[in-house]
């Protein structure tokens, strides 16, 4: 069942109050756009989320552990007795779907309208009612950094759905299936299945895409809060431009080495494959090929050993496995920086600052795709404050965005719980 879930458990009690007054705001704001609110308006939030460990495995049916971050997309929404959907995102232009008609159109590819349409026909297709409505959503997911909005976003639209028309009867993984349905098939990103699943579970997530259309999923309790660390997302302020060639060749490099064994992908295959044909595969390949299929097997064993770290509390045993990922992720998978464009670095230069300033505390690696963008470090508490300062003296104020772990997923939010005097269930 979906979670109605009051913001005393969404969001840390020193963020309560910054909290209940954002929602206070998307309130007035719907009502300042629509024309009205009606006493039978709902609330909505879904997480952005960050990848931990499994970079660049999940393509070629691999492991991944994930978390869901305490920045979100938030919702305020209205049944509508009309056969479309209207949602009005702050500072973008209205979205409105005809739900009676629900097939992909070319025209919305890279746009909001696909992700609602996607979403809608996603739970048409398996069984599920919709219906209209309108909403209002603001969010504070920082775009551009890796840690997914447009995740959070399709999950926002699932759980609005569930709630207003299914009596929140389909599960948190399966509004993540559509979640993924709605941005292949409508949105037209061949995206995998972590980005939806962290959103929608909330919390840290084990993933295993073995079987990638029945990935075992497995959230692991834990309050992150207790080790005395922060996340941090350090934006490095690279341009993602002109990049694409250098993230596609890393899954085309690693399921070429896959099909020389006649397989369709690394994870059907073992790493003694690799290493009992090197001479083969370095001559038919070449060297990197190799290496980033060296890397897939090492990573995958890696989720494993994070998620125990996790389950068992051996933090110190967690960052190891954090920083180990991110060596290799710099040596053999090599996507720290283009190599069509040697002069910049800022990944680099970020994990050398990380470094020094960290001394061998805490954890720093690339986050998610990389070749630029962000990375992300696990910064013990009293660091912290020198840390932020490192970090921004050299790539400017802001870059360096401080977070948390949420553990609750896309929900529906108890809105008697944003007035001022509640009280925590």
């Amino acid at each position: 069942m979906a979670q109605v879930v009051s913001v005393n458990r969404i969001y840390q009690s020193k963020e309560l109050d910054y909290q209940k007054n954002r929602y206070n705001k998307a309130i007035e704001a719907y009502a300042a756009y629509f024309g009205s609110i009606g006493g039978d308006f709902r609330l909505f939030s879904a997480p952005g989320r960050t990848e931990i460990g499994g970079n660049h495995t999940d393509h070629n049916h691999g492991k991944v552990l994930a978390a869901s971050v305490n920045l979100d997309v938030i919702a305020v929404a209205e049944p509508l007795n009309e056969p479309k959907i209207v949602l009005k995102s702050e500072g973008f232009d209205e979205s409105s779907i005809d739900i009676n008609h629900l097939e992909p159109k070319e025209e919305e590819k890279n746009t909001a309208d696909a992700l609602i349409r996607g979403v809608a026909a996603g739970f048409k297709n398996s069984g599920y009612k919709i219906g209209g409505f309108k909403a209002y959503t603001t969010t504070n997911v920082l775009k551009g950094s890796g840690l997914s909005s447009s995740a959070a976003f399709e999950v926002l639209v699932g759980n609005i759905l569930n709630s207003l028309y299914n009596n929140g009867g389909m599960g948190e993984i399966k509004i993540a299936q559509i979640a993924q349905y709605a941005e292949n098939e409508f949105f037209g990103k061949p995206s995998g299945l972590m980005d939806q699943t962290a959103s929608s579970v909330g919390g840290f997530v084990a993933i295993d895409f073995k079987d990638i259309k029945s990935p075992i999923i497995e959230k692991i309790d834990l309050d992150f809060d207790s080790f005395n660390h922060a996340l941090c997302i350090i934006d490095t302020k690279g341009s993602h431009a002109d990049l694409t060639p250098d993230y596609a060749a890393i899954p085309e490099e690693m399921k070429s080495v896959a099909q020389h064994f006649s397989a369709r992908y690394l994870r059907q295959l073992c790493r003694q494959d690799i290493m009992l044909n090197l001479d083969s595969l370095r001559s038919e390949f070449g060297d990197r090929a190799v290496l980033r299929s060296l890397h897939f097997f090492d990573e995958n064993e890696r989720v494993d050993k994070m998620a125990h770290a996790l389950k068992t509390r051996d933090f110190s045993a967690f960052l190891d496995s954090i920083k180990e990922s991110g060596n290799s992720s710099y040596k053999y998978l090599q996507n720290v920086f283009s190599v069509n464009d040697v002069r910049n670095q800022g990944l680099g230069i970020g994990l050398n600052v990380a470094e020094g300033v960290l001394n061998r505390k805490g954890a720093s690696r690339v986050h998610g795709g990389g070749f630029a963008g962000t990375i992300q470090a696990f910064v013990p508490l009293d660091l912290m404050k020198e840390f932020k300062i490192s970090m921004e003296r050299v790539f400017g104020g802001g870059s360096c965005h401080v977070l948390s772990i949420r553990q609750i997923g896309g929900c529906e939010v108890d809105k008697e719980s944003i007035k001022p005097d509640s009280e925590e269930e």
